[in-house]
């Protein structure tokens, strides 16, 4: 008797899971959020991650605190996320590149892939600029492009980390240029620039919004944008298409990512508050002064658009343009 009680018990409990999930996920969140950068501050991984941190705090009733974790090329902090709990309250952000190209560039077995993560939502689209100091001789691209041809390999280029999509436009414009830089990874945008301010290094390829503060400012001196058009922050600025390089376009989504498994509905809230956060005129003129674009896309459409990309990147690493290092 004592046996068919505890069997009627064990039954009622598994049975009253689901109902208990799914009454844990309607109130979601009941306790602070992580959001990992995989990146160190200042650049523009973490100063979408700040403004996205707010305006999610505001719309779901629970802080969202940022946590950065650099690394890697951003692939410290995304296994980190990737091997959490999938309950909503651990998410990551980066680029295509923290995604896409870091895990491919471990020379082993990937720590994760697309599969490891539940994509939420598109955050922002940042194009991409090369700078140089102000007090460079170099004063613009079709400079630096002649300087480049007579000294090969000796214009010294930092990037936010190898499996960027800085690094990964670095390598696209040597090939479709003919030119060779010195490449230098650094493990963020704001030591590259750091480096740059102080002559150390000749030029940065840097999303705008993290550049743009030093551009107005005088210090730094953009040359070219990597868009298919120009940059509206940097309408002076012509683009690689401008000058000779056919249908070149390259620019840096940043997503935000739950690990794989956390539960749909959770994943929906997370995508409407952040949709939320793009109607807010407010978020989207701090996002414009970044230099940042915006366009809310559901999961599925987010699914989509990484699933297209991750075969692109398959292919380029394929053909060799993208090399374990």
């Amino acid at each position: 008797m004592k046996s068919l009680t505890r069997r009627t018990t064990i039954a009622a409990l598994l049975a009253a899971l689901p109902a208990a999930r799914a009454l844990a996920q309607a109130g979601y969140p009941d306790k602070p959020i992580r959001l990992v950068v995989p990146f160190a501050p200042g650049g523009n991984a973490d100063l979408t991650g700040r403004l996205f941190a707010e305006a999610l705090t505001k719309r779901l009733g629970q802080q969202v605190i940022v946590e950065n974790r650099g690394g890697a090329g951003g692939a410290i902090g995304a296994e980190a996320v990737a091997k959490s709990a999938p309950d909503g309250y651990s998410l990551v952000l980066g680029s295509t590149g923290t995604f896409l190209v870091s895990p491919r560039m471990t020379g082993g077995k990937p720590p994760y892939t697309l599969a490891s993560f539940a994509p939420v939502a598109l955050l922002s689209t940042s194009p991409m600029d090369i700078v140089i100091n102000a007090n460079n001789p170099i004063k613009d691209w079709a400079g630096m492009l002649a300087y480049l041809r007579a000294n090969p390999g000796k214009l010294t280029v930092g990037h936010p980390g190898n499996g960027s999509t800085n690094h990964l436009a670095l390598l696209q414009m040597q090939k479709a240029l003919d030119v060779r830089f010195n490449i230098i990874p650094y493990k963020s945008n704001g030591l590259a620039l750091n480096d740059l301010l102080a002559g150390q290094i000749d030029a940065v390829i840097d999303q705008v919004p993290a550049s743009i503060g030093h551009i107005r400012g005088g210090r730094l001196r953009a040359i070219v944008v990597t868009t298919a058009r120009r940059a509206g922050q940097l309408p002076d600025v012509p683009t690689l298409q401008e000058t000779g390089v056919k249908d070149f376009a390259s620019t840096t989504p940043i997503v935000l990512m739950a690990p794989a498994g956390t539960p749909a509905d959770i994943v929906k809230k997370l995508n409407e508050a952040v949709a939320g956060a793009l109607s807010d005129p407010a978020v989207r003129e701090k996002l414009n002064d970044l230099g940042a674009e915006t366009e809310a896309l559901t999961p599925q459409q987010l699914v989509s658009f990484l699933q297209k990309e991750d075969a692109l990147i398959e292919e380029l690493q394929k053909s060799g343009l993208l090399k374990v290092e």
